[in-house]
């Protein structure tokens, strides 16, 4: 478009907005609060008394399955999913499906085991959905049971040796799982924990800062690793891997 062809259109679109206004209020369609305005200041300052609002949390930058945690399922629904009310039963179980899907997949890689089966709940889910004798409020009953498992990050029963060691506790639940060419998963579960434990406390002691990206420095973290694998390099690297995707080293 040209500059006084957007000039046009602009002018076009305010004079048919003001046409529309007015047709409303003289139709008694829209009423014109002016005349009352000065009246209801004057009630609202004499007896309404309202404190600031206290902001409890941001929901606006939640995802859906984080929001579903937050709120319940049903005003997650509401909220985000179907704001507009126009979604199916159907479009909202499959946007629900959809968002814990995404969390899954971007979320897989810091702790494998965990993510497995929760992607084995979510296949369940899935099933559930297409079979038409199951009714819709038990499915969402059961997505929110699973947005909360997947969001709380629940990775099941330790010992307490590991408590409040969140990242510890990932290396217990995987060390069994890595790939490897001679390393051998301690059977016994003290002897488990206690390695993830050195493993843990190496990362915290030895791991250079900003070790992350940098070819040096994750050498380093790399040859401090190797001696806790038995110096098997397959699961050296498996390992390695994992600990790259911890948010907390």
């Amino acid at each position: 478009y040209s500059g006084d062809e957007i000039t046009r259109l602009h002018n076009d679109s305010r004079f048919f907005t003001e046409i529309r206004s007015a047709i409303k209020q003289h139709s008694g369609e829209e009423l014109d609060l002016k005349p009352y305005e000065a009246d209801m200041r004057h009630l609202i300052n004499t007896y309404i008394q309202a404190d600031e609002a206290e902001a409890l949390g941001r929901l606006d930058s939640l995802s859906l399955t984080e929001l579903i945690v937050e709120t319940g399922i049903h005003d997650a629904i509401a909220k985000k999913l179907n704001a507009k009310k126009n979604l199916s039963k159907n479009a909202i179980a499959e946007g629900i499906i959809n968002n814990v899907r995404k969390t899954i997949i971007r979320e897989q890689l810091t702790d494998p085991r965990f993510y497995k089966e929760m992607s084995r709940l979510l296949e369940d889910l899935i099933k559930q959905k297409r079979d038409d004798t199951r009714s819709y409020e038990e499915f969402l009953a059961k997505a929110e049971e699973l947005a909360r498992k997947v969001v709380r990050k629940n990775s099941g029963a330790h010992p307490g040796v590991l408590e409040g060691r969140a990242e510890a506790i990932v290396l217990f639940h995987n060390l069994e799982i890595l790939e490897a060419a001679t390393f051998k998963c301690p059977a016994d579960e003290e002897a488990k924990a206690t390695l993830a434990l050195d493993i843990d406390d190496a990362m915290r002691t030895q791991a250079p800062a900003g070790w992350k990206g940098d070819e040096t420095k994750e050498r380093v973290v790399l040859n401090f690793l190797h001696p806790l694998m038995q110096r098997d390099r397959e699961a050296t690297m498996s390992l390695f891997k994992m600990i790259k995707n911890q948010p907390g080293y």
